[in-house]
């Protein structure tokens, strides 16, 4: 018997307590919006002019910033894909990530560095003559915002399929002398084609549920995403009923997009190479070499000048001054103590569900309530896709404000939800390693008699120490540089340092913004490198 009965019953109570956690936590913000909007608020969503509009809006912006980021993706991954060998290839690959680890806050704070009114492009334009600068304010700024976090998570998925084509691929096109078109046709499209479909789907749902980018660069009402929508009818006008309109409305939306994705392909891992490194016949020409250097150096100066501006302009703000601050150590402890919490949280309910869900593999799907209890576990973490954070904050807001202030519970609620969105990440991080892990000693484990604490202790723990790191630090970085789940409940007793760079700008001190951005990105960063460290050597076998 692999596990005994005590470890089958610890890990499916485990699990099932999880699940009826998260449960409740996502299922009585719903319930709440419903009791306080009822068939009223779902009326008004379908029939309110200003509801519509934000909500043409929302999927109008989602769905161009996908066909951007797609489109500037591909000839990207195209040329990385071609070029396997050059100095920096790596750098180029790991900055591709940095956007992705960045909390949303600082990238968009380094756009405005170089593409606002003061930024270095208007500098430039200003001085060849052009008298009108170009504003980053309303639907352009929005999409270059999603372009410049999306856009390199297109590239690094459609390198990855490009990088599994066979070998025996290229030398046969090399004997047959195909040009590049004719490559682009037979060999590179028909990966892409398999891989672009779930890559489209995801950032669209990225973009759809967006709310920092369009809080800061929106530019007003004409540019108002449904989850900003939410933010300023109960942080500004005080509407709870249209934020419980906009809040069932965001549910619905999701849950048909979530649904679309679903009906997506798979991407397939066609052929099997012998993992000799062949050089491509269409690298060798020399315009495809100057095309493939200029697609490169164009995607390194869009993502990295922002990236230098939040230095530079960090840099130039008194972080001596901010540091003593006693405002900046409040936010610092209250941010630390969230993000900490609401990983240890993350890492605990993954856990739970993990153990519970190998155990139910093991059965089979045999049994039928096996069957809807693994995919139950399974889809929990992933609640927060269907109930965004800002939803589930006004549904908890409408549920507690008839106990009082509802900020009071503002500490508890940005934990919760900080600590469900970090469980889809945490999931996918630990269920692959937690299986490959089992796979290998479980057995040896029970021949041993190796069970309970003794097995955690001496197998278990420290062979799974480097993933549970990982997923810590991670969730660590997510939560710390997380405004949405704060945004509804910020007040000068509750900051956290998102909310004190936000706060800044809306002060107009823009130099303490600066300042507070680049410590909190240096944070983010040095917990997103520990998290990867163990990975470096795959991305140098890669690169």
């Amino acid at each position: 018997m692999l596990f005994t009965a005590a470890d089958i019953r610890r890990a499916m109570t485990g699990g099932a307590l999880s699940l009826a956690g998260i449960a409740f936590f996502v299922g009585l913000a719903i319930t709440a919006l419903l009791v306080s909007g009822g068939a009223s608020s779902i009326t008004a969503a379908v029939t309110d002019p200003y509801i519509l509009r934000v909500l043409r809006f929302t999927l109008l912006q989602a769905l161009i910033s996908t066909v951007l980021s797609i489109l500037f993706a591909l000839p990207v991954a195209r040329a990385l894909a071609r070029q396997p060998r050059f100095p920096g290839r790596i750098w180029i690959i790991r900055l591709m990530a940095v956007p992705m680890g960045l909390p949303v806050l600082i990238g968009a704070l380094g756009l405005i560095g170089i593409w606002g009114r003061q930024g270095v492009l208007n500098a430039l334009l200003l001085k060849i003559g052009f008298a009108e600068p170009l504003s980053i304010y309303g639907l352009g700024g929005i999409l270059l915002a999603h372009v410049f976090f999306n856009m390199p998570l297109a590239c690094r998925l459609m390198l990855a399929g490009l990088e599994r084509v066979p070998g025996e691929y290229w030398l046969m096109a090399g004997g047959l002398g195909m040009r590049p078109a004719s490559v682009f046709r037979f060999i590179e499209w028909p990966v892409l084609r398999a891989v672009i479909p779930g890559i489209a789907g995801l950032i669209f749902m990225l973009c759809a549920t967006s709310f920092t980018l369009v809080l800061m660069l929106g530019g007003g009402p004409a540019a108002t995403t449904i989850e900003v929508a939410i933010y300023q009818a109960l942080r500004f006008d005080f509407d709870p009923g249209r934020a419980v309109a906009l809040s069932l409305l965001q549910i619905a939306a999701t849950a048909v997009i979530l649904g679309f994705l679903a009906l997506l392909p798979g991407a397939g891992d066609d052929g099997v190479t012998s993992g000799k490194s062949v050089r491509r016949p269409d690298a060798q020409m020399i315009g495809v070499r100057l095309a493939d250097v200029a697609m490169i150096f164009v995607s390194v100066l869009f993502l990295g000048l922002p990236l230098l501006s939040v230095v530079i302009a960090g840099l130039r703000a008194d972080l001596a001054k901010l540091v003593m601050q006693p405002v900046f150590w409040r936010a610092a402890g209250t941010s630390l103590a969230i993000a900490l919490s609401a990983a240890v949280l993350a890492l605990v309910l993954s856990v739970a569900l993990v153990r519970a869900r190998h155990l139910l593999s093991l059965r089979g799907s045999e049994q039928r309530v096996s069957g809807v209890f693994f995919s139950s576990m399974g889809g929990a973490s992933s609640l927060v896709l269907l109930v965004p954070p800002i939803v589930l904050a006004t549904g908890w807001f409408m549920a507690l404000r008839e106990f009082g202030d509802a900020t009071f519970f503002a500490p508890v609620l940005v934990v919760a939800i900080n600590t469900l969105m970090s469980l889809p990440f945490v999931m996918r991080i630990l269920e692959p390693a937690y299986r490959i892990h089992q796979h290998r000693t479980q057995r040896l484990s029970a021949s041993l008699g190796i069970h309970g604490l003794s097995r955690l202790l001496r197998i278990d723990g420290p062979a799974l120490m480097k993933p549970l790191f990982t997923a810590l630090s991670f969730a660590m970085a997510l939560s710390l540089g997380d405004l949405g789940a704060v945004a509804l409940f910020g007040s000068d007793g509750f900051i956290t340092l998102p909310w004190l760079v936000y706060s800044s700008m809306g002060s107009y001190r823009t130099n303490d913004a600066d300042g507070f951005a680049l410590i909190l990105g240096l944070v983010c960063l040095l917990l997103t490198i520990a998290g990867t460290t163990g990975q470096v050597w795959r991305e140098t076998r890669n690169g």
